[in-house]
């Protein structure tokens, strides 16, 4: 079962960790004035200057506990790199302790353990500092929040009452857009059924899973293979099975523009602050795709359809965005899902392969709206189908995807085999050129391949400083369905 502190102690994600492989890019410009500004605790390093994007990349390992920290209202206040390094956080009292690391000796990572950056002593900061923290002890998802009040110091640091804020008290009028891959190696991995087999593979020639699977490089591979309720009354000759595998190559989708400042744009904060949002925002997920599922016997379906997850995914990408670090939550769930009458019988398979993306974006003028696309080729690698009836099987993953522990956007990518048959008929089509189908008795039959991506836009994008979604919005459901065999007396 997963352990969510261990988290901390794998790379830092970009898959599904969604996989942060690429380093570090800082900002091209930095503000001397700013610099001079007191900033509680933080180093000269300062943001993008406003006319330049900022950068947006994987956080490299160094950065696995980085901290910013800006001062919305006062000169110079914008987000910066900074020593400052959250010591301890209850979400449930929303204070946290603060401390400032000098270099030399060692601190303890989110998980307690030991690491080489520095020696922890009481930090500065002050009411209205905004800090920006990857995962820290007791914010597994990283923390981005605003003191409302300096408590005192204590042995471990300087205890701060925070509150909840936005993003776009930290970026302001900073633009950033990156799409960032997520290093498979930094997914915790709940296998949910007993047959199910995780393999990966990363640069520097490393592998994990079974001995002889072929993984690309950066991709995560699940493999399950499974008995199913056979239908009441099925002969012994058609138990049930489904078997197969997903392959994703997820990368995590991040883009931010600043510069909103009109009234109809203007958001309000949750300690009640106002602020001006961003002119537009991105999040999502997307990547390559390769599946390839088979199913066996005769299921006993339903009409309404049965899902059996058999593996959980989830990691915490941390995006280098400036000097910010920004933490994304990603999880996946792979599963099954079988309906039908439960009288027809069924040998097929089918390979897929293609590439998916779904999220949220956000305009000024249309406010948030979903994002969906999938573009998949398929090949059947064997059809047959037995007696008169109907079956649908999916082999899919459900993706969320979020900031700061807040999830923003659900996706479900279904690819799905469905079968059915009328009249009396056993129908079978051999793999190979130019091979026939061999058709007893009377009736018609047809398979077809298709695929399904739906999902939400949730109310906590408004993380991002927007105007507060008020209902959840469908991403809309993008269906595709094609023919891979059919036959006729």
């Amino acid at each position: 079962m997963r352990k969510r502190p261990s988290r901390a102690l794998v790379p830092a994600l970009a898959a599904s960790a969604l996989f942060l492989a690429a380093g570090c890019s800082a900002g091209p410009g930095q503000s001397s004035a700013a610099a001079r500004t007191p900033d509680a605790g933080t180093s000269a390093t300062t943001t993008a200057n406003s006319d330049q994007p900022l950068a947006v990349a994987a956080a490299p390992a160094a950065a696995a506990t980085s901290t910013a920290v800006a001062r919305p209202g006062t000169a110079g206040g914008k987000a910066r790199k900074t020593s400052l390094k959250v010591k301890s956080y209850d979400s449930h009292t929303r204070r946290a302790v603060i401390s400032t690391v000098a270099k030399g000796t060692s601190s303890p990572s989110p998980t307690g353990t030991p690491t080489p950056t520095g020696t922890a002593t009481p930090g500065r900061t002050a009411v209205g500092d905004v800090i920006a923290s990857a995962p820290a002890p007791g914010a597994p998802d990283g923390l981005l929040a605003k003191v409302t009040k300096v408590i005192g110091e204590t042995a471990d640091g300087t205890e701060v009452q925070t509150a909840p804020t936005t993003l776009d008290t930290l970026l302001g009028d900073d633009d950033a857009k990156g799409t960032v891959p997520v290093d498979p190696a930094s997914f915790d991995v709940e296998r949910l059924l007993p047959d199910v087999k995780v393999s990966w593979a990363k640069t520097g020639d490393i592998h994990s899973g079974p001995e002889g699977t072929k993984v690309p490089l950066g991709s995560l591979r699940v493999d399950v293979a499974t008995k199913v309720a056979t239908a009441e009354g099925a002969p012994a000759s058609a138990d049930a099975s489904v078997s197969g595998f997903v392959q994703v190559k997820p990368e995590v989708d991040f883009s931010y523009g600043g510069g909103a400042s009109t009234a109809s744009t203007a958001s309000t904060a949750s300690d009640g602050s106002t602020a001006s949002g961003p002119g537009a925002a991105y999040l999502g997920v997307s990547g390559d795709w390769t599946s390839q599922w088979a199913l066996k016997g005769r299921a006993g379906a339903t009409a309404k359809p049965v899902r059996l997850p058999f593996a959980k995914l989830h990691a915490d990408p941390v995006l280098q965005v400036g000097p910010i670090p920004v933490v994304v939550n990603l999880d996946l769930t792979c599963y099954f899902e079988i309906s039908g009458d439960g009288r027809v019988t069924v040998d097929v398979e089918q390979n897929l392969k293609g590439d998916f993306k779904a999220g949220g974006t956000f305009g000024t003028a249309a406010g948030w709206t979903p994002v969906n696309e999938s573009h998949m080729d398929s090949s059947p690698v064997r059809t047959s189908v037995t007696t008169a009836g109907s079956v649908k099987a999916a082999l899919g993953a459900q993706a969320t995807v979020g900031l700061y522990g807040a999830v923003g956007v659900t996706a479900d990518l279904a690819p799905y085999l469905r079968g059915e048959a009328a009249g009396t008929v056993t129908a079978t089509t051999p793999v190979g050129s130019g091979a026939k189908s061999d058709v007893a008795a009377s009736g018609s039959w047809a398979l077809y391949g298709g695929l399904d991506l739906s999902g939400t836009l949730q109310i906590q994008l408004a993380i991002f400083g927007t105007p507060v979604i008020q209902h959840a919005i469908p991403l809309g459901t993008l269906h595709r369905e094609w023919k891979l065999a059919d036959g006729k007396m």
